[in-house]
């Protein structure tokens, strides 16, 4: 088969094509990434109304615990068979860690002291770098 400047241009926008779903795909990733820290919270946010409550308001609280940690899960599996395990899983933890804390914060009345903000601005900062220095 001859390659003539009409079938470069084809193979090469085809290429292009490919890279622009490759790069939509892996923002979808990202997404569901942070959907899934999300998750995270609100599962450890069911668990403190759970202790909370009585009766069988805290079997609803713990029902909505299950369905929360199960889509946190899932989301988690998918998005890391396209983003490295080790980046997605510390990005998904460190989401859910200050998420809870200011749910805790927030919501529990838990203290907001010096050091509990700095060593949570200090994840937030971290997270951020696994996010730029990641492919």
């Amino acid at each position: 088969m001859e390659t003539t400047p009409l079938n470069l241009r084809c193979i090469f926008e085809g290429s292009v094509i490919s890279l622009k779903l490759l790069t939509k795909k892996r923002y979808m990733n990202w997404i569901l990434l942070i959907i899934a820290g999300l998750f995270e919270v609100a599962f450890a946010a069911c668990l403190g109304k759970a202790k909370e409550s009585t009766g069988v308001e805290t079997t609803y609280w713990y029902i909505g615990f299950l369905i929360c940690l199960t889509i946190s899960m899932l989301l988690l599996v998918k998005v890391t068979k396209e983003l490295p395990i080790g980046t997605a899983y510390a990005v998904w933890t460190g989401i859910g860690a200050v998420g809870t804390v200011l749910v805790g914060v927030f919501i529990f009345k838990e203290p907001a002291t010096f050091w509990r903000l700095f060593f949570i601005s200090t994840l937030i900062i971290s997270i951020i770098g696994l996010k730029i220095v990641s492919n």
